[in-house]
């Protein structure tokens, strides 16, 4: 192993406090570290991040005349007791709007809103009344598929094939005629699309009905940020020490249950040394893992050494983590009405009840749920489309010229209008081809329940030496009712930084929300 790197700047008090280290500067690590570096027992504290950047998946970019969300776009249920509306709120990042009382007591149900139009693909526009009974449809299933989590038995492994066996029973009383039906099941095929990108997943086949109501859906109108949702972890950033954050510091290994040394400490034994990927080590106390599911999952056997116990890994291995994606579209001028903000796009030859088998290449963008429209910068026009699964991976291997095409394309078909200025430009996240990422966030997969999560979540050793601490885990992934959310993974930074200062300090007041 490569030579010893503690060294430098602000941490460094030798033989006071506890040695700690952060893998990974996402909100989690970020906000363990915030909670950490206000007790006096954590004055030795280091952040790496294997990229060039903090932030992790909130990722806000400055593009055509504005700033995109390449990563997290919405805060899910923005109302008191959220971590990530509450501080947000405290350092004014959001409009007055979004602060009143009366969105904050809006009950969405974890639904996305009504679309402003439904554009179909044979050029025509779907009446709004069909749009709104479909929806309504939907969400009353997807709210019965959430009830399953109070004890009654589940009547199919996942979500999907629970929405499909419901769908088709409901469809068979159904009177409209076969192009009125047609329309109405590509409705609910967009809808469980959807779903997709809510969830993260490639299809809802791979959730798992059972658990599927544990994840919480807080109160409130999911709001943006103005400025961008990095505004929120810079705050936090600037309240660090600037040389606290390593970047560009890939970590390797994480050796564990060991008994290090170093010549800078001598007689002093560290159970854990991180070995970085450029050969530095880093002897440390504690670790405070944060890396995302997916980094996780392809890393599982060779990330830790002694290798995880065996049940933690299957929980790694078991629990889903898919990829949903963003491209951003410029106009020079928009085609779509004044007050438009969310256009949904629907595929006539689609239906939930059937499997049409078909290439990646030539049907990727059918999986395009449709384009948001972003609040106009300057004079530039954005829409901003979502696209969830291996559709989405699949269009992360294409250029930016394939993709512009297939979308004019897509535009040009749905509106009717073959003459329709295709866009000026295309910009668009890849979260699957992220290294350090490979993929969005995290989802009670088939085959997995929440008990997953709480595994994950638990430190190492888990031999009931709680004392020891060695390895902590926190992350979107390690929160059970808030996984996928910014709010589930700083709440899970703060309770790992928690866990340390209660073994430091067992009498220490901790603050709150402990949701």
């Amino acid at each position: 192993m490569g030579a010893m790197e503690w060294s430098g700047g602000q941490a460094e008090r030798p033989g006071r406090g506890r040695r700690v280290l952060v893998v990974g500067g996402g909100i989690a690590g970020l906000g363990a570290a915030q909670r950490l570096r206000a007790h006096p027992a954590f004055s030795q504290l280091r952040v790496l991040e294997a990229t060039d950047r903090a932030g992790g998946r909130i990722r806000s970019e400055r593009g055509f005349g504005g700033v995109l969300e390449l990563g997290a776009h919405w805060i899910h249920g923005p109302s008191r007791g959220n971590p990530v509306f509450e501080l947000a709120a405290e350092h004014r990042l959001l409009r007055e709007k979004d602060l009143s009382e009366e969105n904050q007591r809006m009950e969405t149900g974890g639904h996305v809103g009504l679309p402003s139009v439904t554009y179909a693909s044979s050029g025509v526009s779907v009446s709004r009344e069909l749009v709104v009974e479909t929806a309504s449809l939907f969400h009353s299933l997807i709210d019965q598929a959430r009830e399953f989590v109070r004890g009654a038995a589940a009547p199919a492994p996942s979500v999907g094939e629970y929405v499909r066996g419901a769908l088709r029973a409901l469809a068979a009383g159904w009177t409209d005629r076969e192009d009125a039906r047609r329309l109405r099941l590509a409705l609910m095929h967009n809808f469980l699309n959807v779903e997709c990108c809510v969830s993260g997943t490639h299809s809802m086949d791979l959730v798992a009905l059972a658990p599927f109501g544990e994840y919480t859906v807080l109160p409130g109108l999911d709001c943006t940020f103005p400025g961008g949702y990095q505004g929120l972890t810079n705050h936090i950033m600037a309240s660090l020490p600037e040389d606290m954050i390593i970047f560009n510091k890939p970590v390797k290994t994480i050796h564990w249950n060991g008994s290090f040394q170093e010549a800078a400490s001598p007689g002093e034994t560290f159970p854990v040394l991180v070995e970085c990927e450029d050969g530095g080590c880093f002897p440390a106390h504690h670790v405070i893992v944060t890396v995302p599911l997916g980094f996780l999952k392809e890393h599982v056997d060779t990330f830790f050494e002694p290798p995880l116990p065996t049940e933690k890994a299957d929980a790694i291995r078991k629990l889903g983590f898919g990829t949903n994606n963003k491209i951003f579209l410029e106009f020079e001028e928009p085609f779509w009405e004044p007050g438009c903000q969310h256009i949904q796009v629907v595929w006539e030859d689609m239906s939930p009840l059937e499997d049409v088998a078909s290439q990646l290449q030539d049907v990727w963008f059918k999986k395009l749920i449709g384009f948001w429209v972003l609040p106009s910068f300057e004079s530039v026009h954005v829409l901003c489309g979502f696209i969830a699964g291996l559709e989405s991976e699949f269009m992360e291997t294409l250029t930016d010229e394939e993709v512009l095409l297939s979308l004019t394309q897509v535009l040009r078909r749905v509106t009717g209008n073959a003459r329709l200025p295709a866009p000026r430009s295309v910009l668009r996240s890849r979260w699957h081809s992220a290294p350090y990422t490979r993929g969005s966030y995290s989802y009670v997969a088939v085959g997995s329940t929440g008990e997953d999560i709480d595994r994950l979540a638990r430190p190492l050793p888990e031999d009931g030496a709680e004392a020891q601490l060695q390895i902590l885990f926190a992350g979107e992934a390690t929160h059970r009712t808030f996984y996928s959310t910014t709010h589930g993974a700083l709440l899970s930074g703060w309770r790992e930084a928690d866990r340390l200062i209660a073994l430091q300090d067992p009498q220490a007041q901790l603050p709150g929300p402990q949701l």
